[in-house]
């Protein structure tokens, strides 16, 4: 997820998760860099999400002395907010997502745009799904 700050990368990752069905508070991982989720629904058993803010990263080494890189696999879904400040050691996403916000005039209403691209065939089955849920 990119977006300068306030964009709304946080709040959309709360909604995301409620609509998921996790019940509770969903806090911004800023300090801590990554926040654990396992939600469990009728549709699937058991997620794993796990909600990443590098705002802060500042080393490569810290991406390994972490084991995050364990976090990424087949059974996860990873959320990554400022994924730029660790660009040498992130897989390639599934999906990128830019949230900006608009800019206020006496035209228009205030707000967000987003724009999500695609990058491998998982990325562009979501968008698919996304476009005939629409």
């Amino acid at each position: 997820m990119h977006g300068d700050l306030g964009a709304g990368k946080t709040t959309l990752v709360r909604g995301l998760l409620y609509a998921l069905g996790h019940v509770g508070k969903v806090k911004s991982p800023t300090y801590t860099l990554v926040e654990p989720y396992q939600i469990k629904s009728d549709v699937f058993s058991a997620l794993n999400l796990y909600h990443f803010d590098l705002y802060r990263f500042n080393d490569d080494e810290e991406w390994e002395s972490a084991g995050f890189r364990d976090y990424f696999n087949a059974e996860s879904v990873c959320i990554i907010e400022w994924p730029e400040k660790a660009q040498n050691v992130l897989p390639t996403p599934d999906l990128n997502v830019t949230l900006s916000i608009k800019e206020f005039s006496a035209s228009s209403e205030p707000g967000r745009t987003i724009n999500i691209s695609a990058h491998s065939i998982l990325g562009q089955q979501c968008l698919s799904a996304i476009s005939t849920a629409q």
